[in-house]
C-alpha cells in the first residue's frame, strides 16, 4: 500500500473516518459489508491502532457503521445515500457558491460544461 499522508490540525482519526465514508460513497464498502479491522488499517496506514478505534467509535456514534460482537465494523443499510444526501448539501452550502462566482467572473456558461 502506498502511504498516506495526513494533514496537519486535522485529528488523524478524522481524516481515517472521511478516507472510509469516502470509499463507501464510491462504493468500495457496501452496505452490509465489514470494514477491515483495527489492526489491518493500522498497518495499513502505519497508525496507532487505538486511532483507527477512535475512528470507528465515531463511525458508531454517528450511526454510519455498528460493531458486530465477534466479526467487527459493518457499514449500515441506507448510509451510502445519506452520505451522499450530506455531502451534496455540504456542496451547495460550502462549496458551490465560490465556484460559482468564479464561474461568472471567467464568464464560463454552465451548459458549456455539461457538453465536455
Amino acid at each position: 500500500m502506498t502511504r498516506h499522508v495526513w494533514s496537519e490540525g486535522t485529528p488523524i482519526y478524522r481524516q481515517l473516518m472521511e478516507l472510509l465514508l469516502a470509499r463507501i460513497m464510491d462504493g468500495t464498502y457496501a452496505e452490509g459489508a465489514l470494514l477491515p479491522s483495527v489492526r489491518q488499517l493500522a498497518s495499513d496506514y502505519q497508525i496507532n491502532p487505538l486511532t483507527v478505534a477512535k475512528a470507528f467509535q465515531e463511525l458508531a456514534i454517528e450511526e454510519l457503521a455498528e460493531k458486530r460482537r465477534g466479526i467487527g465494523f459493518v457499514v449500515k443499510p441506507g448510509v451510502r445515500l445519506a452520505l451522499q444526501n450530506r455531502e451534496r448539501a455540504r456542496f451547495l452550502r460550502e462549496e458551490w457558491p465560490t465556484i460559482k462566482a468564479r464561474m461568472q467572473r471567467l464568464g464560463i456558461d454552465p451548459r458549456t460544461l455539461l457538453d465536455d
